[in-house]
């Protein structure tokens, strides 16, 4: 916004044509305002634009990462049922097809132990509370 002189100002007080100049200078303050607001909106914009591509590049070098650690992941995962199969093979406990059928049905367990989880906290992707306050407000 522009801002005046207190000489300017108390020129224009004086002035015999007071009403017109008032509502010039109040039109062109209402201008400078509004290239000032669009000036601080596009600033915004192009920040919140600036931060979603970062964000978006970010979150698809997390992806990538995320899944290159997953592989390395089932990698030691596989190394360490095959160590405990062949630890069950020598000590004669269990004979080798045995021995692969208990680790196989012990990740089974796991993975029903890890579904039956995922199950439960996916009722709360879909903002049940959030849900239930708007129909009830929305029937009230």
């Amino acid at each position: 916004m522009a801002i005046r002189s207190t000489e300017e100002s108390a020129f224009r007080i004086s002035s015999a044509s007071v009403r017109p100049e008032k509502h010039a200078d109040l039109l062109e303050d209402i201008r400078l305002l509004w290239l000032d607001l669009r000036g601080l909106t596009h600033d915004h914009v192009k920040l919140a634009t600036l931060e979603a591509r970062r964000a978006g590049n970010s979150l698809a070098s997390m992806v990538a990462a995320g899944v290159v650690m997953a592989v390395l992941l089932i990698g030691v995962w596989i190394g360490l049922m095959t160590a405990a199969v062949l630890a069950l093979i020598q000590s004669n406990t269990v004979g080798p097809i045995e021995a692969v059928l208990l680790m196989a049905g012990a990740n089974l367990v796991g993975a029903l132990v890890l579904f039956w989880f995922i199950r439960r906290k996916s009722r709360y992707l879909l903002f049940p509370e959030t849900v239930h306050s708007l129909r009830s407000k929305g029937e009230s």
